[in-house]
């Protein structure tokens, strides 16, 4: 198993990537902090990974905040001794708008969800990590924000994964040191429920005469990729089989953003 004997920490495991790297990195051998804001939907996740044979804790916490999130952090360590990977993939679309009609509290929250709450998970586990003597951390980016610029009204929700891709190059430099890796992984579109958590104002008012290619993207055949496409890679980052990547983005999206940016 590649992740034998390891700790690992999952936030926003209680749907769609997080929960299916949850269960991955279960059956991998790793034992797995199942972070949500949802405490029903956290331990949906700590019981799956159970059932499959893994070790597992619920955890509930918002990510926005420093003692909510600490509080489970400690938890996670008191459980099971260590703390070995870190995947920082708690996010929400927000509000996509005109940015004369996106109101500051939510600009605000989405940066504080996806690039605030990003940063408190590192700030808050590195130390762990660095305890240990090394380990991995994985931030889930986006196509938005690093390769496609197209999407109308998506401004706080692409700056954010813009920045998590900037924090994920920053922080494998300065904690290189330390032996910790950090990567970022960019989805494209994925059968998830983030879509759930935008709410689309207005947008038709900025849309832009964007001529795209016909036909489907020809490596997906213009379906979604399944949350198992994507945890399979954050496993490949978090495991010693990528000893010597750090600080690069990986696009898993089947070349989509290469005819939309």
């Amino acid at each position: 198993m590649k992740l034998g004997g390891r700790v690992a920490l999952v936030t926003g495991a209680g749907s769609g990537i997080g929960r299916a790297t949850a269960l991955l990195f279960g059956r991998e051998g790793a034992a797995v902090g199942c972070l949500d804001w949802r405490a029903e939907t956290a331990q949906a996740t700590a019981d799956a990974v159970a059932a499959s044979g893994g070790r597992a804790l619920a955890l509930t916490a918002d990510v926005a905040q420093p003692a909510s999130l600490s509080g489970a952090v400690e938890r996670l360590v008191g459980a099971f001794g260590r703390l070995d990977i870190v995947f920082a993939n708690a996010g929400i679309n927000g509000v996509w708008a005109p940015i004369d009609e996106i109101e500051p509290d939510e600009w605000d929250r989405t940066l504080a969800v996806n690039l605030k709450g990003s940063y408190l998970t590192l700030k808050t586990t590195v130390p762990h990590l660095r305890r240990q003597g090394g380990g991995a951390v994985i931030l889930t980016s986006s196509v938005q924000g690093t390769r496609i610029f197209t999407v109308p009204g998506s401004t706080a929700y692409a700056c954010s994964k813009a920045a998590q891709a900037v924090l994920a190059k920053k922080m494998a430099l300065e904690l290189a040191r330390d032996r910790i890796r950090v990567n970022a992984v960019c989805p494209g579109s994925t059968d998830t429920r983030i879509n759930e958590s935008a709410v689309k104002r207005d947008v038709e008012r900025i849309e832009l005469p964007v001529q795209f290619p016909k036909g489907k993207t020809l490596l997906m055949d213009g379906k979604k990729a399944a949350p198992e496409e994507v945890a399979k890679l954050v496993l490949f980052l978090a495991s010693d089989d990528a000893a010597t990547i750090t600080g690069t983005e990986v696009w898993i999206d089947g070349g989509m953003s290469l005819f939309m940016g």
